[in-house]
């Protein structure tokens, strides 16, 4: 009898990610149907355990687009999506899915945050004119309105330092030891 391997899916308006997570398969056998039928089969292990996954994705997809990756630690199997829309779930079947399909947080994106153009990354704002922007002008930035830098700002270490002199009668060095102590080879 088959095992079914860890599966983990996540999914965009045109495409799917569907993981298997089964390392050092051998044997290794996927199908994709254009009606949304998945199969795989492998063996893993010294002992050759088969497993396989057989089920029928919610709609159809590109056979021809999609692309399949096998590793020595996972297969990960990129599906084309027939129709660019998002689809309420990965199975066609209702109800609770099975408890070895997983959803792959690492890879999934919400609906609403899908960038429009797939060179999102670009960060195109077109027409934007930033210059216009109110940031309040400059109320609340205190002197980095000014044009100060973080050369002139006072930390913490500085003011250390500072009381340590006032006490001491000489600076502090980076040990908080006042410059002029003996040494300890002495």
């Amino acid at each position: 009898m088959s095992r079914h391997p860890p599966v983990k899916w996540a999914q965009r308006s045109d495409l799917l990610y569907i993981t298997i997570e089964l390392p050092d398969a051998r044997d290794v056998k996927l199908k994709l149907e254009p009606e949304g039928k998945f199969y795989f089969s492998a063996t893993a292990g010294a002992d050759k355990i088969p497993f396989e996954v057989d089920f029928d994705l919610y709609d159809k997809v590109d056979v021809n687009e999609s692309i399949a990756s096998v590793t020595s630690r996972s297969i990960c199997y990129l599906v084309k999506k027939a129709e660019n829309k998002w689809w309420s779930r990965l199975l066609k079947q209702g109800g609770k899915p099975p408890v070895f399909l997983k959803v792959d947080w690492d890879k999934w994106v919400d609906e609403d945050e899908e960038p429009d153009n797939k060179a999102g990354a670009n960060m195109d704002f077109g027409d934007f004119d930033f210059s216009k922007l109110n940031m309040g002008g400059g109320e609340g930035l205190g002197d980095f309105a000014a044009g100060k830098d973080d050369a002139d700002y006072e930390t913490e270490s500085d003011k250390e330092e500072e009381i340590t002199e006032h006490e001491s009668g000489t600076k502090a060095s980076g040990g908080g030891e006042p410059s002029g102590a003996p040494d300890a080879k002495a």
